[in-house]
C-alpha cells in the first residue's frame, strides 16, 4: 500500500475537510482566459469561496484530454498570448494573496520545452504544489516524478474505469497528493448522470493507497458533487465553471458569478446531504 508523501500540502489539506465531516473541492479553470490578471482574481475568490485545492489548467494547442469547453478556453487564452512562464508569475500573484494547495494541469510538451527540472524548480519557488500531467505514461514518468520528489512537488496520477488492476497498483505507488480518478471513458465536459462504475473504480484505488480519492470529469452541478462524493474524498469541477467564464468575461459579474458556483458547490459538500451520506457508509 503506498503511503508516498501523505505529508503534501495537497493531501493534508484534502484529509483536513474529512475531519471536518467535509468532501472536498477542487475547482479547475483554465489560467489566462480571459486574461491572467483575471485568473489571479479568480483564484483569490475561489479560494475565499470555500476551494480547498484549486487546479489551474496550462493552455496547450492539442489537449487530448479535455472536452470543447476546455479547447476553446485553451485557444482563448493561447489567443491572448498565455506563456507558461506568465502563468508562474500569476501563481506567485496568487501565493501572496492566497495560501490554497495549487496544482498546475499541463500537457507533457509545455514542461518539456521549458526544461523539466528548470520547471519543476520555478514552479516550487512561486508556490505551486502539484502537477497533473494526462498525457504522461507512468512509464515514462520517472524523470519529472524524481524532480518533483526533489523539491516536495506531487505528480498527480490519472485513472479510469478501465485501468486493469496490475497498473492500478504501479500508478498508486507512484502517486503524490491524491489519485484522480476520471469519472467517464472520454475528455472533460458537463454530463447529465455521472457513471455508475464509481464504487468500484474508488473501491479498487483505495486497495493500493491511502492518499486521498478525487473524481472528475461530467460534474457541474452540486447535486451530481453530492451523488459523485459517496464514493471519494473530493470532487472536481471544472468545465461547468470554464462556461461561466466564458460566458460572463468582459463584465463586472465574471468573479462573482463564478465565486458563487464555487460556494453552492462547496456548500453541499459541507451539508447534510453529505452527513447523510457518511451516515449511510
Amino acid at each position: 500500500m503506498n503511503k508516498n508523501n501523505l505529508n503534501s500540502r495537497i493531501a493534508l489539506a484534502l484529509q483536513e475537510t474529512l475531519l471536518r465531516a467535509e468532501k472536498g473541492l477542487i475547482p479547475y479553470i483554465m489560467a489566462g482566459d480571459p486574461d491572467l490578471d483575471t485568473t489571479i482574481e479568480l483564484a483569490v475568490a475561489m479560494a475565499q469561496a470555500g476551494a480547498d485545492v484549486l487546479e489551474l489548467g496550462v493552455p496547450f494547442s492539442d489537449p487530448v484530454a479535455d472536452g470543447p469547453a476546455i479547447q476553446a478556453a485553451a485557444q482563448r487564452s493561447l489567443a491572448a498570448g498565455t506563456k507558461l512562464k506568465d502563468i508562474l508569475e500569476a501563481v506567485e500573484e496568487i501565493r501572496m494573496r492566497s495560501d490554497i494547495p495549487l496544482v498546475l494541469m499541463t500537457y507533457y510538451n509545455p514542461v518539456y520545452q521549458y526544461g523539466v527540472k528548470q520547471f519543476i524548480n520555478d514552479a516550487t519557488r512561486v508556490g505551486v504544489n502539484g502537477l497533473i500531467v494526462p498525457d504522461l505514461p507512468p512509464e515514462e514518468s520517472v524523470e519529472l516524478l524524481q524532480a518533483g520528489d526533489d523539491c516536495g512537488m506531487d505528480l498527480i496520477p490519472l485513472v479510469t474505469p478501465n485501468t486493469p488492476a496490475r497498473r492500478l497498483e504501479m500508478i498508486a505507488r507512484q502517486a503524490r497528493g491524491f489519485v484522480y480518478c476520471v469519472s467517464v471513458t472520454g475528455v472533460t465536459g458537463e454530463r447529465n448522470r455521472i457513471a455508475t462504475g464509481l464504487p468500484a473504480m474508488t473501491s479498487a484505488v483505495r486497495r493500493f493507497t491511502t492518499l486521498p480519492v478525487a473524481v472528475g470529469f461530467g460534474i457541474s452541478s452540486p447535486e451530481q458533487a453530492v451523488e459523485t462524493a459517496r464514493f471519494c474524498d473530493a470532487v472536481v469541477v471544472g468545465s461547468a465553471l470554464v462556461k461561466t467564464v466564458a460566458k460572463q468575461a468582459g463584465s463586472s459579474e465574471l468573479v462573482p458569478a463564478v465565486a458563487r458556483q464555487v460556494r453552492e458547490l462547496k456548500d453541499a459538500l459541507i451539508g447534510r446531504e453529505v452527513k447523510k451520506i457518511d451516515a449511510a457508509i
